[in-house]
């Protein structure tokens, strides 16, 4: 336990969060291991989050970040022990279900991936429970099923060719595009489908390599460039720009003339397009910054996407973050924004970058000479990045947050929008808010409260009705007591009623068994095309007939099923036609167990 809630706390504090895949997934299976282990040694609750406190006494001192951000690794650890203990709970009892009919010592491989790949119970933890209960796994059926899985995903997929390999090239393309969005260059290669060619005619969609460029190729999550590259009587579009290895591939399409290797070209590109994402891209960084202050250093970047419409921010954070805290971190960019600081860009080595204070991603691989990047009132941001960024802070012009989300465990994204975007987004926020209050007969002041005028009307107009579909199960419920069965000294009764619901017929259902004494009643009612069951049994019958099985046997005959207490289940179907048919059923199944 001491081994494990030390190496949980690093990896936090270093940035890893729970998750399915390489680190994360590794700090997910030593919790999941650790809880196990501890609920074995008799722990009964969350216990492991607990323990951070001890970890952070006894070597805090020497590592000032475990006191720093103890509070957030308590939550990711409180978090994922929660969500394991629901995954113990519901593997398990899946487990226990398959193995009631095991032959033999071996546990299915198909069990194995089932509960794996369905309800995220990690094989290991399978194969530990398998040792307790003299147990082993059928581990190459589990590879087998694993092999088949991918092979599907394969299938599914459709991956673009890797220029990596297939490009032998030597040098590299030097991008040009930090100080402008026009150029030229000489053309190094052409690809089309793999195979290299001399020459690219109209209508060949192509990939075009150059010597130089200000084609910004797609990397560190922002976008690449689109735009033309030009000579004597031919055009290319470039609808985008990638990387492989070194060199910048301009994936485009010959519109006009003939391209050959060896020509030059001017590069022109789209001046609208990079400049709006160069607002998001700085944007991004002033947003970082706020939420590491605002929410704290826990915060690290996961992810993100910057292109000409919007931004999207993944970072490490365990709970959702209120309204009235996005809108101080959105306060806190803007406030940047509006001071106009020039934003600053250095190329220095990894050393004094990192000395600067600059921040880079964890586990992301730097080469020597890096560039840093500086924005905001007092250094308010400073991170390495190759990108593409705006001169001052003020040209972002405004950021609007649009949503925020979890995307993973331990995980949340920021969308936001900037700029031109950012006040499209309100404008259209406005018109939808100004039809709004059109459509109550209010204006922007007083559609708030008639809209929740109209809430509370329809919620009491929706209990009106809940009363009435009662009040008329009641009744019908009543005129159906006279149509009750005597069988082995039990009231038997079965029938379908019209208009009435789910919970009205559960609760006529009650009062039917009520008003019979000792009875078994099961109720049906057809609605969208869509059959409902309920079935109540009496206290002194359950012994030999259970709602819960009578309710199922109904339900699987008109293609559903459905379940629960032996005094009171529910279940549906969607074969309307067959209900009649099965209404029937009832008086044999009931006589069967009560020996009528």
């Amino acid at each position: 336990m001491a081994d494990h809630i030390r190496s949980c706390s690093f990896l936090i504090a270093d940035g890893v969060t729970p998750s399915n895949e390489g680190r994360g997934y590794v700090l997910r299976r030593i919790i999941r291991r650790a809880c196990r282990h501890g609920n074995k040694l008799g722990a009964k609750d969350s216990f492991f989050h607990k323990v951070v406190a001890a970890l952070a006494a006894e070597m805090g001192e020497a590592y000032p970040e475990l006191r720093a951000q103890q509070a957030h690794i308590e939550r990711v650890l409180k978090t994922e022990e929660e969500q394991f203990a629901r995954t113990l709970e519901q593997g398990l009892r899946i487990l226990d279900q398959d193995l009631v009919g095991l032959q033999g010592t071996v546990i299915p491989g198909e069990t194995v991936f089932r509960l794996y790949d369905t309800y995220g119970f990690p094989v290991d933890l399978t194969g530990d429970i398998a040792r307790e209960r003299g147990l082993t796994l059928d581990e190459a059926g589990f590879e087998r099923e694993m092999n088949a899985q991918r092979e599907r995903a394969r299938a599914s997929s459709r991956f673009d060719l890797d220029y990596n390999s297939l490009i032998k090239l030597d040098g590299e393309t030097r991008f040009t595009g930090y100080d402008a969005t026009r150029g030229e260059g000489a053309v190094l290669a052409i690809y089309r489908g793999g195979d290299a060619l001399d020459v690219a005619n109209v209508g060949d969609e192509v990939v075009i390599i150059l010597d130089q460029t200000p084609f910004y190729g797609e990397s560190g999550g922002q976008v690449g460039d689109a735009g033309y590259l030009r000579a004597a009587g031919v055009t290319v579009e470039v609808r985008d720009t990638t990387k492989a290895g070194a060199h910048h591939l301009h994936q485009a399409v010959v519109t006009e003339g003939s391209l050959r290797v060896g020509d030059r070209v001017g590069a022109e590109v789209r001046g609208d397009l990079r400049a709006a994402t160069a607002r998001n891209h700085s944007a991004t960084h002033l947003l970082h910054a706020a939420l590491r202050e605002i929410l704290g250093t826990h915060v690290q970047q996961k992810g993100s996407l910057v292109c000409a419409d919007y931004l999207r921010f993944d970072f490490s954070q365990p709970e959702a973050i209120p309204a009235e805290t996005l809108r101080r971190i959105e306060a806190r960019v803007n406030g940047q924004i509006l001071a106009n600081t020039p934003v600053r860009t250095e190329v220095t080595d990894i050393d004094t970058a990192r000395a600067k204070g600059a921040m880079a991603l964890f586990g992301e691989k730097y080469g020597d000479v890096v560039r840093v990047l500086t924005m905001g009132e007092d250094d308010f941001s400073v991170e390495l990045c190759g990108g593409t960024h705006v001169g001052r802070t003020g040209d972002i012009g405004l950021l609007r947050i649009t949503s925020e989300g979890g995307v993973a465990a331990g995980v949340r994204r920021v969308e936001a929008r900037t700029g031109e975007g950012a006040l499209a987004w309100l404008n259209e926020g406005e018109l939808a808010l100004a039809d709004i209050a059109d459509a109550v007969k209010g204006n922007r002041e007083s559609v708030g409260g008639k809209v929740r005028q109209l809430l509370e009307r329809q919620r009491d107009l929706e209990k009106e009705l809940d009363r009435l579909k009662l009040k008329l199960a009641a009744s019908a419920g009543a005129d159906l007591a006279s149509q009750a069965i005597d069988i082995g000294g039990a009231k038997v009764l079965a029938a379908s009623l019209e208009g009435v619901d789910a919970k009205a017929l559960r609760d006529t259902v009650d009062q039917l068994r009520n008003k019979l004494g000792s009875a078994i009643v099961l109720l049906a009612s057809v609605a969208d095309g869509k059959v409902s069951l309920a079935a109540g049994v009496t206290a002194d019958l359950t012994a030999k007939v259970k709602a819960g099985e009578l309710v199922s046997f109904v339900a699987q005959q008109v293609g559903g099923k459905g379940g629960g207490r032996p005094d009171m289940a529910m279940a549906g179907g969607t074969d309307v036609a067959a209900l009649p048919q099965a209404l029937t059923t009832v008086q044999g199944f009931v006589g069967e167990r009560l020996g009528g």
